[in-house]
């Protein structure tokens, strides 16, 4: 669309710095674009004489000097341009903080870039949150994946306990323009409840989210996110009546994808009262309802068994038999969460390890027609209460889930492990991945060229795989979602891990150990042992 227009750049006046007028230039090629740079220090009359003769599309200028001297300049090019017939000339300004107030202020400039505003050059050329007139946002998931590219999608949670700070929080969210996709949580009542008011209980109101009651309610929240980037919007897929709760979701924050487990949100975890065959029943039937519809669909059980110190082969099957089954149920895009630092304390490398070997079954089990869109995020329990660590984390996440080529990127709050995050916390911790996103796509090491990684996931692939045919053999229907036959697997400890301990639907008899990966171990030597070994163990 940009190809062949112009773009003509100068540091303007008596600045030199011309990094930020050329990198610039740089994106401005990237997008189709031809440029020429004026140079530095370039006076007000050769810029307006440059503007006269090339009849530029875009005249990008810099300066970093003093806000004061910038404003006479800004004076000067004004009334140069008028004089010149260049009054509708397109500008773009670039500097520090402090001189880019004066260029908002001028109001001869269509995009002003301080530093501060997020993205900035790449998504103002595509079009993007500084140069938004005119733009469609893609408002379904597989389009804004397409339409973001190379960038990852950014998603993150957000409900404070109050609908009315809800709707304007998510209204600032969205003017911000750094986020494609919140995620709403609400509150554990509307989860379970919200066909059954009469058993909601009022002491809960509020407990982990918002307090949603009614379709009205979800649609003032949506009504919220249409400015700014038009985020996406996704709700949790509640524990009770889910199929009920979809058709309210789809018809009110048009629900981007449906996040729902396998074996989750039952006897198992206790967030639900369901049995675990009921679960995985009525969890299969959400699954091929959103299939039916050509709405994505995220089976999350990996993470949640990587939560309860499962080994990495036991998540790893898990995300494979899940995506499968999705297939199977007509979902036509699956969504791979990959929760890094999950358990702690797991090693980077090893990390990547596990996911690419995520990734690698998946794609097999679900097979070449359907979408898979990959989605890292750090993990729940890895975030430190301190606020500059907090930080450190959240960007050596985001940096460790770029090499994995996210095309969603859920970033979970530098304040998680401190307090509820507020629409400043998010915005701001958003804008901080943004920042890694820039750097990351500059060009990043291949990490399966370390033979380390590499090999750990075909350690990985291969002891996955051999845990999923032994369910399937041991299990006959469980590869096919007969729920008697996965609930088997679960209850014999073919699928299980060390906080299940206690248990009444599972086995609990695991031990692993985080050394580098998470492995399963011998509850008296300690020793690493392969699922051969486990499995034989339970028989």
């Amino acid at each position: 669309m940009a190809e062949g227009r112009l773009v003509v750049g100068a540091a303007l006046g008596d600045c030199v710095h011309t990094a930020g007028v050329l990198n610039f230039l740089a994106a401005a090629r990237r997008a189709g674009y031809r440029t020429e740079f004026l140079g530095p220090a370039v006076p007000v009359a050769r810029v307006v004489a440059a503007a006269a003769e090339r009849d530029p599309d875009l005249l990008a200028l810099s300066y970093r000097l003093t806000p004061e001297a910038a404003e006479r300049l800004f004076a000067q090019l004004q009334e140069g341009l008028a004089a010149a017939g260049r009054a509708g000339q397109r500008l773009v300004f670039g500097g520090t903080p402090v001189v880019a107030e004066v260029a908002e202020r001028s109001g001869l400039f269509e995009a002003v870039f301080g530093g501060t505003e997020g993205p900035g050059a790449e998504e103002y050329l595509a079009g993007g949150p500084t140069g938004r007139a005119g733009r469609e946002w893609a408002q379904t998931l597989v389009e804004r994946c397409r339409q973001a590219a190379p960038r990852p999608l950014i998603r993150h949670h957000f409900g404070v306990p109050d609908l009315e700070a809800t709707v304007a929080g998510v209204a600032a969210i969205a003017a911000a323009g750094v986020v494609d996709v919140v995620s709403l949580g609400p509150d554990q009542n509307f989860q379970e409840h919200f066909f059954h008011p009469e058993r909601m209980d009022p002491a809960q109101d509020g407990a982990g989210g918002v307090p949603v009651r009614s379709a009205d309610d979800l649609r003032r929240i949506y009504a919220a996110t249409r400015q700014g980037n038009f985020p996406l919007m996704r709700c949790y897929a509640g524990t009770n009546d889910q199929v009920a709760l979809a058709e309210v979701l789809l018809e009110t924050i048009n629900n981007a994808w449906c996040a729902v487990p396998v074996f989750w949100y039952s006897e198992l975890d206790g967030r639900s009262d369901r049995s675990l065959e009921s679960a995985i029943a009525e969890q299969a039937a959400l699954a091929a309802w959103h299939g039916e519809r050509g709405v994505p669909v995220e089976r999350n059980d990996q993470n949640q068994w990587g939560l309860r110190h499962a080994s990495d082969t036991v998540q790893v099957a898990a995300a494979a038999l899940a995506a499968g089954l999705s297939a199977a149920a007509g979902v036509r895009t699956v969504v791979v969460q990959m929760m890094l630092n999950n358990p702690p304390g797991l090693a980077p490398a090893m990390d990547v390890a596990k996911m690419a070997a995520m990734e690698y079954l998946v794609r097999q089990r679900v097979g070449p027609a359907v979408t898979v869109l990959r989605e890292t995020r750090g993990g729940l329990f890895s975030m430190p209460p301190d606020p500059d660590r907090a930080r450190g984390q959240l960007a050596s996440a985001g940096r460790t889930g770029m090499l994995l080529r996210p095309d969603i990127l859920h970033v979970v709050g530098h304040t998680e492990a401190h307090h509820i995050t507020g629409p400043e916390d998010l915005i701001a911790s958003c804008t901080l991945v943004h920042q890694v996103i820039d750097d990351c796509l500059l060009g990043l090491p291949d990490p399966l060229a370390d033979p380390r990684v590499a090999a750990r996931r075909d350690h990985l692939v291969a002891e996955a795989a051999f845990l999923l045919q032994a369910i399937e053999e041991r299990f006959p229907g469980a590869g096919a979602g007969d729920p008697a036959a996965l609930a088997g697997a679960v209850r014999r400890g073919y699928l299980d891990a060390p906080y299940l301990a206690g248990i009444r639907a599972a086995r609990g008899a695991t031990v692993t150990v985080v050394d580098g990966g998470c492995d399963a171990v011998d509850p008296v030597s300690g020793g690493a042992i392969s699922e051969r070994e486990r499995i034989t163990a339970l028989e």
